[in-house]
């Protein structure tokens, strides 16, 4: 069969077009009619997307929550799976399938710099979306599905050109950074005109209930009432809440929270154990020395300071000694100045690190098997790297001051030569790396959901080994405290939110 040009139709186009005669062929009427017939979605319930997706698996508890999301929840909600079983999954089906009922036509998405990447990949790939990084040069009215960075976006002259739009859908990631309404982000958020809104996140409280209300605000005003009604209705307080039933079904109406044991997938076992330690002699002079420090000075009497210094001593001398230098740089009375160059020769004399120590023996007992540690400080980082290498281990560092390339690089040398990665709380979002399966909290945080978004990294789907996690704290010193209230927040999140994969064991240091 030979297909040729033609263009015979345009004289009959035009004269119909200019001489308004009518269009009365019965046979283009027909085609005209049957597809737009194809088109129509008689039925509201069910998803039509994975119809249109047939490359794409999804599993049943992600197209459940696309499902309840746009039939229960109009389109507002909270997607809070555990971390690792696939939210951005959810949120892609949900905007797949606003497109195709032509529900949504404009959608803004907002995500941390790190994952800019990975979500136009996925909405690329796997949904034949075709997201469009934003750009200041760019008219948005003529770019349908945009994807920023929040911290670019919330900025000018950004922010202005995207509150001139009105947008159907906004998908928020890692939402829990909006927990707070008196920071630029959330009234960012907040301002920007909006008929449908996902705020996905796995931590939806991370330090007490009122950060759930304000998540809950920003998606739907008023749900939970104001925060005066919301603390008077439910007796709510940091960590507390009376009237937990009645709160719990207020919250299930705008939030979908799957956890690893409601997905009916065989996932792999999660072994937690608290290791306490004890200081050696030495070590133990120094943190007492240390915790004197408030009856010495001023300069060292606030909380903050004191207990920044007490984490830091847990962590290693290097991390210490360069804060104390620097508040030793605004003391003035020679007895204060005194106690503190003692301070810090004995702890630039410390040879030992009781801490190191361990990471050394599980990293060894571990053979060749690839470590995850997790440590607050960069100077912490850079003295385990260091100690690593003595005892021949090669490791590569992860923070945040690490540009997305970098970050990239950083990655691909731990999958493929080094056994170690040594990574700050930044490593703890956004990277996947289920090819590990041991996981040191060398540094305890005071947030439990930072442990679970660290344990999150490897224990995730495509997981194929059970995992291990170490938690290291030193008896008698400010880490019973942190383990004390850690177990207080998680009680309350499991109160309030629901139950929580193991972080810690339940040992306490101070038995």
């Amino acid at each position: 069969m030979q297909i040729e040009w033609s263009s015979d139709w345009k004289e009959g186009f035009v004269e119909r077009l200019e001489n308004r005669k009518a269009w009365d062929n019965w046979t283009l009427y027909k085609m005209s009619y049957d597809v737009e017939k194809a088109k129509l979605i008689t039925d509201f319930h069910g998803l039509q997307s994975p119809k249109y997706l047939p490359e794409l698996k999804p599993f049943p508890h992600q197209l459940e929550a696309a499902q309840t999301v746009i039939e229960r929840m109009n389109g507002k909600a909270i997607l809070a799976d555990e971390v690792g079983l696939g939210k951005t999954i959810q949120a892609g089906l949900i905007l797949k399938e606003y497109l195709i009922r032509g529900l949504v036509k404009k959608a803004l998405i907002l995500v941390p710099a790190s994952l800019m990447n990975q979500w136009i990949e996925e909405l690329n790939l796997k949904f034949h979306i075709p997201v469009i990084q934003y750009k200041k040069a760019y008219d948005l009215n003529y770019c349908n599905i945009v994807i920023a960075s929040i911290d670019m976006a919330k900025r000018s002259p950004h922010k202005e050109n995207l509150y001139n739009h009105d947008f159907d859908l906004i998908i928020i990631d890692e939402a829990h950074k909006l927990k707070n309404p008196k920071t630029k982000n959330y009234e960012f958020v907040q301002n920007l005109k909006k008929k449908f809104c996902l705020l996905l996140t796995a931590t939806p409280i991370q330090n007490d209930v009122f950060e759930l209300f304000n998540l809950i605000s920003l998606l739907k005003p008023g749900h939970l009432g104001n925060f005066e009604t919301f603390q008077t209705v439910f007796s709510v307080s940091k960590h507390n809440v009376e009237e937990d039933e009645f709160l719990k079904e207020l919250i299930n109406q705008v939030m979908v929270r799957n956890s690893r044991h409601d997905t009916g997938i065989e996932w792999t076992n999660r072994r937690v154990q608290i290791i306490p330690l004890e200081f050696s002699e030495a070590e133990k002079e120094v943190y007492d020395m240390i915790s004197e420090l408030r009856h010495v000075s001023a300069v060292f009497s606030g909380a903050f300071s004191m207990i920044t210094l007490q984490k830091e001593m847990c962590s290693s001398k290097e991390a210490a000694f360069f804060t104390l230098n620097e508040m030793r740089q605004k003391l003035t009375n020679p007895d204060e100045v005194a106690y503190a160059d003692e301070l810090l020769r004995k702890l630039a004399a410390l040879e030992t690190n009781t801490k190191a120590e361990k990471v050394y023996e599980i990293i060894s007992e571990a053979k060749e098997d690839k470590v995850i540690i997790f440590t607050e400080y960069r100077a912490s980082q850079a003295f385990l790297q260091n100690y690593l290498y003595g005892k021949g281990i090669i490791s590569v560092p992860f923070n945040g001051k690490f540009s997305k390339n970098k970050r990239e690089w950083m990655k691909y040398l731990f999958k493929e030569k080094a056994q170690v990665l040594i990574a700050t709380e930044s490593g703890s979002e956004g990277i996947n790396l289920q090819f590990c399966h041991h996981v040191i909290n060398y540094d305890l945080p005071w947030n439990p959901m930072k442990l679970e978004q660290r344990i999150g990294r490897v224990h995730r789907l495509g997981q194929e080994h059970d995992v291990n996690i170490y938690n290291l704290a030193i008896k008698h010193t400010i880490e019973d405290h942190i383990l004390e209230l850690l177990n207080v927040k998680i009680g309350v999140f499991e109160q309030v939110v629901g139950e929580l994969d193991d972080i810690l064991s339940a040992y306490k240091l101070s038995m």
